[in-house]
């Protein structure tokens, strides 16, 4: 199991990075990335810090940590621009909080985040067809998610996706020990949103890609 969308203390999780990861280990993942919140006042704080955790977790565990950030609620105008410095400040995966339904995330942000070409699209609620579309073209991963509210629209994420040949991920949107999961409860969340058990080994070849 490889989980590329968790949060630590750096932003609203419960755990330092360091203890997040050996949990994950212990769950038998064999890759996780950190992606803490993130807006334009607090990119530069985290990013730096989780980058050089990562090369000192990485030297001295057998689990693969990839530093990251989640743009979180930041108006859809300044994803793009947001987005380029997080890459240039090291992080190896942006995330972009989407249009969940159980928060009021600015309309137009999943077609931000897609035009900005960020790497994966988190909990995108009731994405629209072009924008679907849109992420196919761009290689884009849409997130199937295990996370409690943000799961709600994830029957018609899967349904687009399959419809139109959008690539997916299963992430946990992890905030606290309790969320992490294993393959097979990752497994059990990608059946529940109609999908097929090759669906979540095509899946976790996807986030393999991260694990360079």
């Amino acid at each position: 199991m490889i989980d590329l969308h968790t949060h630590t203390f750096f932003s609203d999780g419960e755990l330092v990075p360091s203890e997040l990861v050996r949990r994950a280990q212990v769950k038998g993942l064999t890759g996780i990335a950190i992606t803490d919140h993130a807006d334009r006042s607090n990119i530069d704080f985290i990013i730096p810090r989780i980058v050089a955790l990562a090369g000192d977790l990485n030297a001295a565990m057998n689990i693969r940590v990839i530093p990251g950030i989640e743009l979180t609620h930041l108006p859809p105008s300044l994803i793009e621009e947001t987005s380029e410095r997080a890459r240039a400040l090291g992080a190896e995966i942006v995330v972009v909080h989407g249009e969940t339904l159980v928060e009021p995330v600015a309309p137009g942000t999943n077609h931000a985040a897609l035009r900005a070409g960020v790497d994966v699209l988190a909990h995108p609620g009731l994405i629209t067809e072009a924008d679907v579309a849109m992420a196919k073209e761009k290689g884009i991963y849409l997130e199937i998610t295990a996370r409690k509210g943000h799961c709600l629209a994830n029957g018609h994420v899967a349904r687009l996706a399959k419809k139109i040949g959008a690539s997916m991920l299963i992430n946990t949107d992890a905030h606290g020990p309790g969320d992490l999961i294993d393959g097979a409860q990752a497994l059990r969340v990608v059946l529940g949103a109609g999908l097929a058990e090759e669906d979540f080994q095509t899946m976790q070849k996807n986030a393999a890609a991260f694990l360079k």
